[in-house]
């Protein structure tokens, strides 16, 4: 144990840094923001230039990529990727089969010739520009709500066209600060993704849902992937001849890694936060909204676990889609139980209150009182819609109806011009609808999905805000639910992967004429659900101008304030930094920030989710630490940290190999998989988690609590040497020191 007045020392001096103001770390910053937050940087022992950091086109932010849904980084030069187990699940599973179980086994290719494709929605997307275009895009857009919506997304539309002259372009128009402003994107498309390096998931999940948003944590959350491309050296689609993609950078790695109070920070594709939203909308959220969803995520939860419990193919198949639906309804019962601890409902309107009285007494925002107002009035009116739909949404839920809907409204838009289709339905996105459809058999089994839909049809039918023709349908004939549910798949063909390809060329005409049932069913739907999404864009048309004026005021009262003025995150490429740094998380209890192997083993029972690799226990007990192990991961006596608070007592011996760290870096969902740099943009660690007091920092950051989880990169590369024995991969690698 350590000893207590070095707990003391390191207790006191992460409340000094991580407090040293109100906000402490706080902020997800656009790498444009970079110089204007040098100092802070520098503060946090940032060693890389601000200006570099700012610029994509450098090292390290073109060695960083996004998933789509989470984060990634090349770490060689033949476009080797390194990202969270969790966030590769889905190419692990694509590849698993009976005969042989990745997700359970672990993979390893010993050459790239092994390397099995990743799955046809896998992509890699490369950010080579952030432009903004707020002049562009809000340019002759009026004020009739419906109009002005349209004039919005025709003008985005347009941008997007003209950026995505070439075909390996994947372009999008991202609004930031609530429409304020707008950027685009511009990104690079790699579409041949490949498996390389997997643990089982009993070490790369270890503690499972148990320990989801927990600390201390011994997960080895890391998967290697490859880029492909053409002989040509530009993105294509998969074939065998293809080659390993030449990243324009890639990142160092640094084997010392990094020690408590060390400065660090994260790269990565953050996907949403709410910390500008009103009070009202939070507590929607916290009254409504989470606990309604939470409890329907466990109820499918239960289904899944217990139709999977004896057929490993349906294990297999909805593995992914159960890990989702877990970490959703944990994060939601994270946001309720912060909620009461904290009163962060209580907090966010004497923030709102003081607000308003800020408006009073400016004179050049006194008008936007009866604006914020407007605001109020619209979001009350947006919120009664979603939950008059909610239960209609699910229950729409089955997989082949949600098939048959898209197949349906994409033949209905094929009737516009491509510019006035509806995103998701432009020649643009055909390639990704074409790959969903096929991919449909990896992630679906007729009785799983009939048995999900028919819960969702029961809380539906079950409630007052019904749709006359989806209970038309349902009332039809003398069958009970269970029958009519069962003669739908019995009928249907589109459990057949060439009927539903076959679908993307019909006409509206072959669809009405259909007997296939759910094609039937998305007919006679289609009405309403374009009607619920025309009074959705009005109000969104509405909201385009009450949200920004309440954001332009917000914002001048932040600065007013000397508070961190930065975007909500929005799945776009955002920098955090911190410091290594443990946490005080209850009454006696500080989380200290490093775990180790010893940890690991000490928590094994042998049964799920504690279940650990036979030979990575074996190594932990050989004290097979190879050149990874770590004598501390504390200061040393003579270190800046500890000529601050005069250091008398000597570091504890850590004598082992580091496995998780924690950092005050601030992150989210979407962040998983992000690289963590040390001061000079070495990698030391992926972002992989949050601690459970943390969750409600989407709403509201708590520098004193706020506390990310990551796998540090020595364990990674002891799992690489030690127990895996991939060699051929430690060879690509550009290993450095202190």
């Amino acid at each position: 144990m350590r000893n207590a007045l070095f707990s003391a020392l390191m207790l006191s001096s992460g409340l000094l840094l991580s407090s040293s103001s109100a906000f402490g770390d706080e902020g997800q910053w656009q790498p444009y923001q970079m110089p204007a937050i040098a100092s802070q940087l520098a503060d946090r022992g940032i060693e890389i230039p601000a200006k570099q950091l700012a610029d994509l086109s450098q090292y390290p932010m073109n060695a960083v990529v996004g998933l789509g849904y989470c984060t990634a980084s090349f770490v060689s030069p033949q476009g080797l990727v390194v990202t969270n187990h969790h966030c590769a699940y889905r190419a692990i599973q694509f590849n698993s089969k009976k005969q042989h179980n990745y997700l359970a086994d672990g993979f390893l290719a010993r050459s790239q010739d092994l390397e099995p494709s990743a799955g046809p929605n896998e992509r890699l997307y490369i950010t080579e520009a952030v432009t903004d275009v707020s002049a562009q895009v809000k340019k002759n857009i009026g004020e009739e709500p419906l109009q002005r919506f349209e004039n919005i997304q025709s003008n985005r539309k347009a941008l997007i066209k003209a950026c995505e002259s070439d075909d390996n372009y994947r372009c999008s128009v991202r609004s930031f600060h609530n429409g304020l402003e707008y950027y685009l994107i511009k990104q690079l498309i790699i579409r041949d993704v490949r498996l390389v390096y997997a643990p089982p998931e009993s070490a790369g999940a270890f503690g499972g849902d148990i320990d989801n948003y927990e600390y201390p944590r011994h997960a080895a959350d890391f998967t290697f992937l490859r880029a492909y491309v053409g002989k040509d050296g530009k993105p294509a689609a998969f074939a065998k001849d293809n080659v390993p993609y030449q990243p324009k950078s890639y990142l160092k790695i640094n084997l010392d890694g990094v020690k408590a109070g060390d400065g660090v920070f994260v790269a990565g594709y953050p996907g949403s936060t709410s910390r500008y939203r009103l009070t009202s909308e939070l507590a929607f959220a916290s009254d409504w909204l989470y606990p309604t969803a939470a409890s329907r995520y466990q109820q499918r939860i239960d289904t899944i676990e217990a139709l999977g419990a004896n057929d490993k193919e349906v294990k297999i198949k909805y593995a992914g889609t159960l890990a989702g639906m877990a970490n959703r309804m944990k994060k939601y019962n994270g946001l309720l139980d912060g909620f009461k601890a904290t009163d962060i409902v209580g907090i966010k309107q004497s923030r709102e209150d003081d607000f308003r009285r800020w408006l009073t007494k400016n004179s050049d925002y006194q008008s936007y009182q009866a604006k914020f107002d407007q605001l109020e009035s619209l979001l009350l009116e947006q919120r009664k819609l979603r939950q008059s739909r909610y239960y209609f949404d699910n229950a729409q839920s089955s997989a082949l109806l949600s098939t048959a809907n898209k197949l349906y409204r994409l033949a209905k838009e094929r009737q516009k011009f491509d510019a006035e289709r509806e995103e998701g339905y432009q020649e643009r996105d055909m390639k990704m609808f074409t790959a969903r459809l096929k991919r449909l058999d990896t992630s679906f089994d007729v009785h799983v999905d009939k048995t999900l839909w028919t819960q969702d049809l029961s809380a539906y039918l079950n409630q007052t805000n019904r749709v006359a023709a989806l209970d038309n349908t349902l009332n039809e004939g003398n069958s009970n639910l269970d029958a009519k549910i069962e003669a739908m798949y019995t009928l249907t063909t589109l459990t057949d992967k060439q009927q539903r390809l076959a679908w993307m060329n019909a006409d509206p005409a072959a669809f009405e004429a259909s007997a296939d049932p759910f094609i039937r069913l998305a007919v006679v739907l289609y009405d309403d659900n374009m009607q619920t999404e025309q009074q959705a864009k009005t109000l969104a048309g509405q909201l385009s101008k009450a949200r920004p004026d309440y954001m332009q005021a917000m914002i001048a009262y932040y600065q007013a304030n000397n508070w961190p003025v930065y975007p909500d995150a929005n799945g776009t490429l955002r920098i955090s930094y911190g410091m290594v740094d443990g946490y005080q998380s209850a009454d006696a209890l500080y989380k200290q920030p490093f775990t180790n192997l010893e940890g690991l083993a000490a928590k094994h029972t042998g049964i799920a989710p504690f279940n650990a690799p036979q030979k990575l226990l074996d190594a932990i007990k050989q004290q097979r630490y190879g050149r990874h192990k770590v004598d501390s991961v504390y200061q040393d006596p003579a270190s800046w940290l500890c000529r601050l608070f005069s250091c008398a007592a000597t570091p504890e011996q850590f004598n082992s190999v580091p496995v998780n760290f924690l950092s005050s870096v601030d992150t989210t969902g979407g962040n998983s998989g992000s690289p963590v740099f040390n001061g000079r943009g070495e990698l030391v660690g992926l972002n992989f988690d949050s601690t459970y007091e943390a969750i409600t920092k989407d709403w509201f950051f708590n520098p004193t609590i706020t506390r990310a989880i990551h796998v540090d990169i020595r364990y990674v590369l002891w799992m690489m040497e030690e127990v895996d024995g991939a060699n051929n991969l430690i060879d690509e690698l550009t290993l450095v020191s202190n």
